[in-house]
């Protein structure tokens, strides 16, 4: 399993969100923060408001490293348009953010397992790197060895998430195409996610 896989819960209690909209996450039962007292947080500074606004950010995608991260922000401000659309086209470029998308997996961590093990194909060509960038029109599959796996056909079955109009998937082959790079609109986050703010963070 993937080593951040068991931390997914800290990371929503941590947050104080159900980040991924799941029916078995401890916020589900308890909003109080981590700790032996629980005490309410005070009112975030400005500086507090951006962090947070990183922090699920980058939890949301299975806690991607700083540095890869900030990556992601410096591509973003390099391409045309606005930065903060830009951030979130290329994390949903990322092939494991892809996998869950097209509901061949229930989490972004075992979404990004999948393809560390080489269970993905990419245009016919395995691909075993989570941050691989997809590209409009470039065609996903599972591997025929994983297609029967419990996990896959739970994740596929599920109605817990939709898949989003960006993709297009043919569960009973288990292939796909990534159709266009979304806008934050059409990303169909459980919370609000706010780009502009990890902007404005790493602006500063």
């Amino acid at each position: 399993m993937s080593k951040r896989q068991p931390a997914k819960h800290k990371i929503d209690r941590r947050l104080g969100l159900n980040l991924w909209g799941r029916p078995k996450s401890p916020v589900n039962r308890r909003e109080n923060p981590p700790g032996i007292h629980g005490k309410r947080r005070r009112k975030p500074s400005d500086f507090g408001v951006q962090l947070m606004a990183k922090q699920k950010l980058k939890g949301y995608y299975g806690s991607i490293g700083e540095r890869q991260f900030r990556h992601y922000y410096e591509e973003a401000v390099r391409r045309r348009g606005d930065n903060g659309e830009n951030l979130i086209e290329l994390l949903e470029r990322r092939l494991d953010a892809v996998i869950y998308r097209m509901k061949f997996v229930p989490t972004v961590f075992s979404a990004r397992q999948i393809v560390n093990h080489g269970h993905v194909r990419v245009n016919g060509k395995r691909v075993n790197i989570p941050s691989f960038q997809v590209k409009d029109g470039d065609r996903i599959e599972l591997v025929e060895k994983v297609r029967e796996l419990p996990l896959v056909m739970e994740a596929i079955a599920s109605t817990e998430r939709d898949v989003p109009g960006y993709v297009e998937v043919d569960h009973n082959k288990c292939t796909g195409t990534f159709v266009r790079g979304p806008k934050l609109a059409d990303v169909p986050y459980p919370v609000q996610m706010e780009p502009n703010l990890v902007v404005e963070f790493y602006s500063r």
